[in-house]
């Protein structure tokens, strides 16, 4: 087709194209035209040029503003284009001549013509195109034309015709002839006149005297100059040619042969009709041609007499022609640009009023209209016969269609006319012809609207389904443009919509299907005018698909998976009373659902095109978020966007297949899945705001429509119980405000009906009622129609006295204003409408029978004198009558009548006005703004399909598309932060993938396969998952597709994931991954209860070896070994499981942000035992745990089972707790105290699960005592940055807790425990401090500091806490430091004790680097004990104690101490003790200046060591050691006579003042305290060595000297000494 070119071009430039003539005139200018041509060349050749010029400067061409035409096309014809031509009038001339009727042809017919004597006095010389039209002869100059020339020829040879007349006078022969005359010397067929050179084969089809085989050659000569591009753009007055071949191929006769000649012939003339459109000059076509030719071409569709080939071929040939009339509608658009509304006043003002009938039979196929602008025309069709003047015969003809009476070929006989007729017009007088457009477009598109009817009679279903197709073509070519044209938009939402929403509900699948179509394609091109008419029809189809039954339980398939699918679809109205009025019967239910107002039950096939129509709507871009925006977000609008997909999401079950067919529950999954992903795809999508309305003022309106809802719901239960609920929600103002009431009341459809009246009726709620009746505007209407409107807004109750008070109410109202003329007053109203209301009843009621029913005479007697004692104006009264008998006061969905329909349709059209225009989401502004509310009102039906399916589906080609669509919706809900909707995702996968489940997994028979360094766990969980497919699919989906870069946005879905993961740790298919974050190995797996190594097993044993291993395991009480099945199932469950990637889950999480981080932890939390549980345990396993041994069952044991599952969930809220700062604040109370409650526990708790857990609740308490700073997204106040000190794990709590640990656990515990408590003496010196002072703490350390295991660290903590710069040996702590350091020298001296009595044959000692390690300990504890000698002044001056007491607080320990080292076992101890004892007792802060310490030295230190040295028993724990040690003896005394010469230099030791000296030689000390001195020192020191006094006080010395002598030893050597002896004892030399 030539489509594209001649609508590109439009209507084309002046020069080209000559005005058009009018079909009605336009063969008489022809024949003028041709009758000037004969005339002088020269004259006519001046006459042509003036014509043209005033065609081009008078008006007379074509629209200069139209777009240039396009490059005209070559001729594509191989012979000559003349040679064709004329071969193509000698082709049709020869079949004339054949017939019965041109056998006589003349011989100019065969020679084409020749010269004659003209019959006017002055003949011009007409050219046309480069040849000759006449012959001159130049020697007689006599001019001959071709008629003159016949009639020479033909009396020359004495050739007659029939009856004497000759054969050069029939027109069809002769204009051949004219026509081969006038090609002669043509060298271009483009510059030859298109009239003329269609001109013979025009009259040949138009000639009724021509038999079909004659009319069909000229029919494929025209269409061969077409198609052969023998015309163009340029030839001379084209669009006068078009509008003559249109005219002659619409009225087309000929005589009736057999019917196939004569359906070929129609079959030519569609065909011609289509390439006349489509070609060149098809724009050039007038408003008449074009409804002529579609007339012609629906004549033919409708014809029931012709072939089905035909009729069928007449359909694909007008839906052609149809695609290009509307293409032209878009070009106007074009055209018109912004001002598309003056093309429909221009078309309204045009004077010419087209109309476009086509007939079957003689009869309109066009219904009689009563809508302004459609005045019924009859029309009719020949009745097959023409009499035959010339013949006298009657022949057969085939006519189409005529108007009024006559046939379309006599109306326009101008082009039937003979040649010899003499002209009746000059081309001067032709008026201009538009270009078709707007007014034959409409004139089309309302003919094929009517012929829709549903009540017509006349009209077959194959008339609406052929009809409908064309409007499809229609409307898919140029829908948009239909709506932006008011009168075409008129007639498509009016008419249009009202038959197919009718035909909608037939029962013939043809007419369903077809109207599907067409309403679906009506509303994905022209929805943005129909808001209306678009909710109905979709309210239609959800009521119809929509099933109201339960889902059927399908086993194996938890009914918690599909919760979410809604029942029954969401109704805009409520459901209507049964109940009846008095004023009619309403319709039952099932009579209602042929009328719309129910979904009814469709037929299996109907459902399914339901089903497809609706699919293909969803997949409309924008069209889902288009129903949300515009009716979802709306009050009084259905939510039609949640009906649709709960409509999709049901019936996308299997079931659904029970009642429809077995396509729909694909079809449904498949347009769900498709909505899913068109919201998937504009994620990333820049949001656009401009042009659509505000998602936050939306969001609003959503939220009142759910309380307006709500409301109504109460209010049809309970009016005043609605009311309040409005009240309290702040839709009605007040509960005493009529008005507010009122209107809330009358403006929501979702209030029934029936309880409106019933409400409004009662007297109590008479201010109500008068705000009710406010609302209304009842002026200048009659009674009868205010009333009408009145009723139409609530059903009128039953009872007399209600209606009574209504219709009073109503008479007050009606007279309120100016009192309508001819009414007395309201009294007179009251007894009219009350009459009226009777009359109602009485017309309407199916009860009562016809003859009973009342007469006017009846109705107006009854109101005789009421009208203020008079009575009403009969015509008045006549009025009222006519208007209820034919015309029912009703609720029109109560009703099923056709007055019903249109009542309703009729109100519809009304709310059309006010309603808001529709929000269109078109393709090129496409906008994700309302996706994230979208989604969150339509998921729950999504995700409880896409599970169901999941569980049910046998197809292994639906799997992939259910894992996409759980994998988007994932992605939108994360995306969009819908968390249910993520988290229900979660629970759906986690459910069928089997693993989560509430029970424990029992893991007593778990088996370990062992085959060479590989090995395998064999569990029930890993058997039965590896054997389900579906389990499997799940699992990865769950973990790979819908958690993996969404767990930030999980919230309740944790539950079920952390279940999972427990129980794929708890059977040894994952392993911990966090626990190198705290510093600590892996968590031992649970240990397995059997173990098979298959290597000690030969490959193959055969059946008897297989039965005997059996056997064998069931004497011995053994679990059997795992089979192959079961192996294989294992395995699939690893790799299924290694896909999963489980640790990139664990480090995920550790990211999330903290608001995310919390309810991770409260779902760890959750799966911890309660406080009162008596056993800390999650996977339970059924059998204790115990050493295994190969190939055999371990052994029972005592004692809690160890829980790794337990100590996984411990270690991950720690890790998520202690990650940063804001994550402690928001779950470190949480965890501290999960983790206090299982550490309080310790009995009942496993010893590795209890350490661990100590551990991390050190680590906690390590970081509550931090100065935490807050992130600012963590704060709740407006400050940036606030410091916040939590104190919720206090130190002295754990360590009780710690320390009330019995030994044994205390012991298995000591290595996390010393750990942890070594993470917190790091962390801060206020957290150090206070446990430092602790004595919990230093209980702890006694009880485990002897563990060899832990004995190193509790001595580097000693050592740390002694050689700290900072005081951290304390008062509260000084006597445990002491002490411990003590018994790590003792334990230095026991295990050198342990090495001398298993000492080996030869004095070889046996090498133990443990007990190398605790004597190396013992030594350096001696020297801290020496090192805090340095601290005790200090210690003294802070404790405030008396002197004697503070010296027994604090020097006493380390004396005691030293003393106990010094007889050791161990000879290097001994030796340390020694030098630390000298060391310390030379210290200047040892004694205050009484000197009593040094009686407790020698007391309690000195003289005890002494003795004890020479036991026996101390000998003999170190014989060899302990001679070395007596020969020190001597050092001792040398050590003691040091201490006596420097306490005789001092002057603490002098002897006892003589008598006789003065009071300025006495002593520094009083005297009695230097006598008792004295004489204690010397009673000891006399007995143990009796010469010392005399080797120290020889003579004693002048007592004049003695303070001289003091001063001078005391300031010089007594430094030094100290000096040297703390060198004596370092480290270093020892």
């Amino acid at each position: 087709m030539a489509l594209q070119a001649v609508q590109s071009t439009a209507i084309n430039s002046p020069q080209n194209y000559p005005a058009q003539k009018n079909e009605a005139t336009s063969n008489a200018a022809f024949e003028h035209e041709h009758g000037e041509r004969r005339k002088d060349p020269e004259t006519l050749k001046v006459k042509n040029s003036v014509e043209l010029q005033s065609q081009q400067t008078n008006g007379l061409s074509l629209d200069t503003s139209l777009p240039a035409m396009p490059q005209e096309r070559t001729i594509s014809v191989a012979v000559d284009p003349v040679t064709l031509i004329t071969t193509e009038s000698i082709t049709v001339t020869s079949a004339m001549r054949k017939h019965a009727r041109w056998a006589h042809s003349s011989v100019s017919a065969i020679l084409g013509g020749g010269p004659a004597f003209a019959h006017a006095p002055e003949q011009t010389k007409q050219s046309r195109g480069t040849g000759q039209g006449q012959n001159r002869n130049e020697s007689n100059n006599v001019w001959y034309t071709p008629a003159a020339s016949d009639n020479l020829l033909a009396s020359r040879w004495g050739l007659r015709g029939k009856k004497g007349r000759s054969m050069q006078d029939d027109p069809l022969i002769a204009a051949f002839a004219r026509l081969r005359n006038d090609l002669r010397g043509c060298t271009n067929i483009r510059t030859f006149d298109v009239p003329a050179l269609l001109h013979p084969f025009l009259q040949v089809i138009r000639s009724s005297s021509t038999s079909a085989a004659i009319t069909s050659l000229a029919l494929v000569a025209i269409n061969k100059f077409f198609t052969h591009d023998l015309i163009g753009r340029e030839s001379p007055h084209l669009a006068l040619g078009m509008q003559l071949l249109s005219a002659a191929i619409t009225h087309c006769r000929f005589e009736a042969s057999d019917s196939a000649a004569d359906e070929t012939v129609l079959l030519r003339i569609l065909k011609l009709m289509e390439d006349i459109l489509s070609g060149p000059g098809g724009d050039l076509l007038g408003d008449e041609s074009v409804c002529e030719m579609m007339e012609t071409g629906l004549s033919m569709c409708c014809q029931i007499r012709l072939s089905e080939l035909l009729r069928r071929s007449a359909e694909m040939s007008m839906e052609s022609m149809c695609k290009i009339v509307f293409q032209r509608l878009k070009n106007l658009d074009v055209e018109a640009g912004d001002n598309v509304e003056a093309l429909d006043e221009e078309s309204d003002q045009s004077p010419s009023v087209l109309k476009l009938e086509p007939s079957v039979d003689g009869n309109s196929v066009v219904p009689t209209s009563s809508k302004a602008g459609r005045r019924p025309s009859p029309v009719e069709e020949t009745d097959g016969t023409n009499a035959n003047a010339e013949d006298g015969q009657t022949s057969t003809s085939l006519d189409l269609p005529r108007r009024n009476g006559e046939t379309i070929a006599q109306r326009a006989s101008a082009s039937a006319v003979e040649l010899s007729q003499p002209p009746r017009k000059s081309t001067e007088d032709i008026a201009v012809i538009k270009p078709y457009g707007l007014p034959s477009i409409r004139e089309l598109f309302r003919v094929l609207v009517d012929l829709l009817q549903p009540q017509s009679k006349q009209h077959g279903d194959g008339m609406k389904v052929m009809a409908m197709k064309i409007i499809d073509v229609a409307l898919e070519t140029a829908g948009p443009s239909i709506a932006r044209h008011p009168s075409l938009a008129m007639l498509a939402k009016d008419d249009l919509c009202r038959h197919l929403f009718q035909l909608v509900r037939s029962e013939n699948m043809t007419l369903l299907n077809q109207s599907l179509r067409v309403a679906g394609t009506l509303l994905q091109t022209c929805r943005g005018v129909l808001k209306l008419q678009q909710e109905l029809f979709l309210s239609y189809l959800v009521a119809c698909l929509h099933p109201r039954i339960e889902i059927p339980a399908e086993p194996g398939i938890d009914p918690a998976l599909y919760e979410g699918i809604p029942e029954a679809p969401k109704l805009a109205r409520p459901p209507t009373s049964s109940g009846g009025s008095g004023r009619a019967t309403p319709v039952p239910v099932k009579d209602r659902q042929k009328l719309g107002m129910e979904g009814g039950s469709r037929k299996p096939d109907a459902r399914e095109a339901m089903v497809e129509s609706i699919g293909a709507l969803a997949r409309v871009p924008g069209f889902l978020v288009e129903l949300f925006i515009n009716y979802d977000c709306e009050v009084d609008r259905a939510d039609l966007c949640e009906d649709m997909i709960g409509l999709l999401a049901r019936n996308a079950f299997p079931d659904a297949a029970t009642w429809s067919t077995t396509n729909v529950p694909a079809l449904c999954l498949d347009a769900l899945l498709g909505y899913v992903q068109f919201i998937k795809e504009r994620l990333e999508l820049r949001s656009k705001f401009d042009g659509y309305p505000n998602p936050t003022r939306l969001r609003e309106q959503r939220a009142r429509k759910k309380i307006v809802i709500r409301g109504a719901s109460r209010f049809n239960e309970n009016p005043k119980s609605g009311i309040a609920f409005l009240v309290s929600q702040g839709i009605i103002d007040d509960p005493d405000n009529a008005h507010s009431v009122a209107t809330f009341l009358r403006g929501t459809t979702r209030i029934s009906k029936t309880v409106l009246g019933d409400f409004l009726s009662k007297k109590a709620n008479d201010k109500f009622l008068r705000s009710f009746m406010d609302l209304f505007d009842f002026s200048n209407k009659r009674v009868d129609e205010a009333l009408r409107e009145l009723l139409n807004s609530f059903r009128l109750p039953g009872e007399a006295p209600l209606i009574e008070r209504i219709v009073e109410v109503f008479s007050e109202k009606y007279c309120s204003g100016a009192t309508p003329e001819g009414i007395d007053g309201k009294d007179a109203v009251h007894v009219l409408a009350y009459a009226i209301i009777i009359l109602n009843t009485d017309q309407h009621n199916p009860s009562v029978k016809d003859e009973k029913r009342m007469k006017y005479t009846d109705f107006a007697k009854n109101l005789r004198g009421v009208n203020g004692g008079g009575d009403f104006d009969p015509e008045y009264l006549r009025q009222i009558y006519d208007s209820i008998r034919n015309n029912e006061i009703i609720l029109p969905e109560e009703h099923n009548t056709a007055r019903a329909f249109d009542y309703a349709w009729e109100e519809l059209l009304l709310k059309t006005k006010s309603a808001d225009d529709l929000v269109l989401c078109e393709e090129n502004n496409q906008t994700n703004i309302f996706d994230a509310d979208m989604f969150q009102a339509t998921w729950k039906p999504i995700v409880a399909t896409l599970s169901y399916v999941f569980m049910s589906a046998s197809e292994d080609v639906v799997f992939p598309r259910i894992n996409t669509g759980f994998q988007q919706c994932a992605q939108i809900a994360a995306t969009y932060g819908v968390t249910e909707a993520l988290d229900r995702t979660v629970y759906c996968l986690s459910s069928m993938s089997t693993i989560a489940l509430d029970r424990a997994w029992n893991t007593a028979l778990n088996t370990k396969v062992q085959r060479g360094k590989e090995s395998v766990m064999v569990s029930e969980l890993a058997v039965k998952l590896g054997g389900n497919f579906r389990a499997k699919l799940a699992t990865y989906v769950l973990f790979r597709n819908v958690i993996r870069g969404n767990v930030q946005e999980i919230r309740s879905g944790w539950k079920h994931i952390v279940q999972i993961l427990l129980n794929l740790f708890a059977n040894s298919l994952t392993s911990p991954s966090l626990s190198h974050q705290l510093q600590l190995d892996a968590i031992p797996l649970q240990t397995p209860t059997h173990v098979i190594d298959r290597a000690d097993k030969p490959a193959d044993g055969g059946f008897i070896s297989s039965f005997f291993s059996t056997i064998s395991s069931y004497t011995a009480d053994d679990p059997p070994e795992p089979s192959e099945e079961e192996l294989e199932y294992t395995l699939a469950t690893v790799d299924c499981v290694a896909h999963c990637h489980v640790e990139d889950l664990l480090l995920e999480a550790t990211r999330m942000p903290v608001r995310a981080t919390k309810d991770l932890v409260l779902a760890l939390l959750e799966q911890l035992p309660q406080e009162s549980s008596p056993v800390v345990i999650v996977v339970k396993p059924e059998r204790p745990l115990t050493p295994i041994k190969t190939n055999g069952q371990r052994q029972r044991s005592r004692g809690p089972a160890y829980d790794p599952s337990l100590l996984y969930v411990l270690e991950l809220i720690t890790v998520l707790a202690i990650r940063d700062d804001a994550s402690f604040i928001a779950v470190g109370e949480l965890v501290a105290d999960a983790l206090q409650n299982v550490v309080r526990n310790a009995a009942n708790i496993h010893a590795m699960v209890l350490s661990r857990a100590t551990y991390y609740l050190l680590l906690l308490l390590q970081m509550s005592t931090a100065r935490v700073r807050i992130p600012i997204y963590f704060q709740t106040t407006p400050e940036l940055i606030h410091e916040k000190d939590q104190s919720f794990v206090r130190a002295p709590v754990v360590l009780h807790t710690i320390s009330s640990f019995s030994q044994p656990r205390l012991e298995r515990c000591a290595g996390l425990v010393l750990k942890g408590l070594n993470h917190c003496i790091k962390e801060s010196v206020t957290l150090r401090n206070e446990i430092f002072n602790t004595p919990d703490f230093w209980s702890t350390i006694e009880r485990i500091h002897a563990i060899p295991a832990v004995s190193p660290s509790v001595f580097a903590l000693l050592k740390a806490i002694v050689e700290d710069r900072a005081p951290s040996v304390t008062a509260d702590n000084y006597e445990f430091v002491v002490g411990l350091l003590n018994s790590f020298a003792n334990a230095g001296g026991a295990a050198a004790a342990s090495q001398h009595q298993h000492r080996e044959p030869h004095g070889r000692r046996p090498r133990s680097p443990e007990k190398a390690q605790s004597r190396q300990r013992g030594q350096e504890a001696v020297y801290l004990v020496y090192q805090l000698t340095s601290r005790v002044p200090t210690l003294i001056e802070q404790s405030h104690l008396e002197r004697n007491e503070a010296w027994l607080t604090y020097w006493s320990p380390i004396f005691s101490c030293l003393r106990m080292q010094c007889e050791n076992p161990h000879r290097p101890i001994r030796r340390r003790a020694f030098s630390c004892l000298q060391s310390a007792l030379q210290s200047t802060k040892l004694a205050s200046p009484d000197h009593q310490e040094w009686i407790l030295i020698f007391s309690e230190v000195l003289f005890p060591l002494i003795e004890r040295l020479l036991k026996p028993e101390v000998y003999q724990s170190d014989p060899a050691g302990m001679n070395e040690t007596r020969l020190a003896e001597e050092e001792i005394a040398e050590s003691l006579k040091n201490i006596l010469y420097f306490m005789k230099n001092d002057g603490y030791l002098l002897p006892p003042p003589s008598p006789s000296l003065s009071l300025s030689t006495s002593p520094p000390a009083n005297d009695q305290q230097v006598t008792d001195l004295w004489q204690e020192t010397w009673k000891r020191v006399d007995r143990l060595l009796p010469g010392m006094r005399k080797e120290i006080f020889p003579n004693p010395p002048p007592q004049q000297q003695q303070p001289q002598e003091k001063q001078r030893t005391s300031n010089e050597p007594t430094a030094e000494r100290e000096e040297k002896a703390a060198e004596s004892i370092s480290p270093q030399k020892a």
